[in-house]
């Protein structure tokens, strides 16, 4: 510190003598000279951290939520925990970060964006990627062979931020997922069957659900001429068809993965095909790929999906998608993504996929990983891409300048007149005991216009007044803020009255 108050001395007498100079019009040779030496000073000086400003932000990758943000997620979380609790699935969380090793190797491609932490206390951890390698180790862990569970909790990739496009560092995840042995594509659909009840509920657009097998894939790849060892990246290639062109995806095949041309024109020749059950039927016909007994099970397992899907009214929503790959590793079977469509700009085009809101599929060997004696248990499962959702959900209501609640409460209590913040304590307290969400101004004597004026900004539904004479005659006066109705309500008989007129549910703890 003295060393540092001693350069900051020398600085400043060496700035003096230089604007000396200056103002005495000395050479120009001398005050370059001085200046060369004040700026040797500064540099040996170096930047004062303490005085460094500190920038208020955010890290990068991650938001705040406003109230009125969160009222949104508060919703469309509502809508699909509703939808995971009819289907019948139990909950279940597990920690933020998990052994580093647990998550090591499970992600292919993706396994340098996991988030590794600095040793504590011994052991190597890093912070969850996603909910599915997690649920695979509770699995293992905990000797389950049989669970419908749903998690809804953050996760964390190391990747390159992309804001506007709902890409984050932190971000929810929604889960479901059916483990146990059970017949084929019975539970498949109806993971299916829950993307599509969800999606159609929180009313976003049009949206299409792609679907494929990894198995039809390594066939695929097999038959055309990718050597084992490719397969996966080349499948990481492939995946990125959604949204590049097939030339870009062929020269990185061939460019950058040493792949031969002619093999990449073959897979170009299958993975640019989409459709329906037809689809299925034509492939089990093709003379290569139905020879190939890996494509052959999934052909037959998604020719038996889509008899389910039309069971269950939603094959109009699900297209047989050969470009479909899907990059984590750990998928072995059916494979899905959904995405929002763009409405055609011109009249008999194809509408365009413009991101994908939700993705799940099979993975059977995911939990034998973690298991001593490597014991499987089939999985199959979808996530829901809140994320983007709810950016989506968000500027469709500040298109349609729509109020958003941000709190739930049914009543204000207020006061006509002064002195009487003693009566609305007590009866607030009585209503939040009786499990009414109720709230009062924090001023011993607000003005009735003020309270009246609050319950408008808030959306607060009914306001029940106290008065001098109302207290005498055993009545509260309960108003109706957007009506401006009121009526005097015996105040044995107020939390009845206050249930009937909000149709809220109480808020018991």
């Amino acid at each position: 510190m003295a060393e540092r108050a001693a350069l900051e001395e020398l600085v400043k007498l060496q700035g003096e003598r230089v604007r000396g100079l200056k103002q005495q019009k000395a050479s120009a040779e001398l005050i370059e000279e001085e200046v060369g030496k004040l700026l040797k000073l500064k540099a040996q000086l170096g930047p004062d951290e303490s005085k460094q400003k500190f920038v208020l932000k955010t890290p990068k990758g991650t938001r705040d939520y406003s109230p009125r943000q969160m009222a949104v997620r508060e919703k469309v979380f509502d809508v699909i925990i509703c939808c995971f609790k009819r289907h019948g699935a139990e909950v279940i969380d597990t920690p933020v970060f998990e052994l580093k090793e647990t998550l090591t190797g499970k992600y292919g491609e993706d396994s340098k964006l996991i988030y590794d932490l600095k040793d504590q206390g011994g052991e190597l951890l890093s912070l969850r990627y996603d909910l599915t390698v997690p649920f695979a180790r509770y699995l293992a862990m905990n000797k389950l062979t049989n669970i419908k569970r749903y998690h809804i909790a953050k996760v964390y990739r190391r990747d390159n931020p992309a804001m506007t496009r709902g890409r984050y560092r932190e971000f929810y995840q929604c889960d479901f997922d059916i483990a146990g042995n059970f017949d084929p594509m019975i539970p498949d659909a109806e993971c299916l069957k829950i993307m599509c009840e969800i999606l159609s509920s929180l009313q976003i657009g049009d949206f299409l659900v792609k679907v494929n097998d990894r198995r039809i894939l390594d066939g695929m790849f097999a038959i055309c001429g990718v050597s084992d060892s490719k397969f996966r990246t080349i499948c990481s290639s492939v995946d990125k068809l959604d949204k590049v062109s097939w030339e870009e995806v062929k020269n990185e095949m061939v460019g950058e993965k040493g792949l031969a041309p002619e093999v990449a024109d073959r897979i170009g020749d299958y993975v640019q095909q989409h459709g329906g059950v037809s689809l299925v039927e034509q492939l089990l016909q093709d003379p290569k790929l139905s020879q190939n007994k890996q494509a052959l099970e999934g052909l037959g397992d998604l020719k038996l999906l889509f008899e389910y899907l039309t069971l269950f009214g939603i094959d109009d929503k699900i297209s047989f998608d050969l470009s479909l790959a899907r990059g984590l590793d750990y998928y072995t079977g059916v494979i899905y993504e959904a995405v929002l469509l763009q409405t055609p700009a011109q009249a008999g085009e194809e509408p365009l996929g413009v991101g994908s809101v939700a993705a799940g599929g099979r993975y059977d060997g995911l939990v034998g990983m973690f298991d001593p004696k490597g014991r499987k248990v089939p999985c199959v499962g979808l996530s829901i891409g809140v994320e983007r959702i709810f950016s989506i959900v968000e500027q469709r209501l500040e298109a349609l300048e729509e109020k958003v609640r941000t709190t739930e409460t049914q009543v204000l209590v207020a006061s006509a007149q002064k002195k009487l913040l003693e009566e609305r304590l007590k009866l607030v307290s009585e209503l939040w005991d009786a499990g009414i969400k109720a709230e009062l101004l924090y001023k011993k004597n607000p003005k009735l216009l003020n309270q009246l004026q609050y319950c408008e900004e808030a959306g607060i539904p009914l306001v029940a007044i106290i008065g001098e004479q109302e207290l005498k005659d055993g009545v509260i006066k309960l108003r109706s803020v957007t009506s401006r109705e009121e009526v005097n309500v015996r105040r044995e008989d107020l939390v009845e009255e206050i249930k009937r007129r909000t149709g809220q549910p109480l808020c018991i703890c």
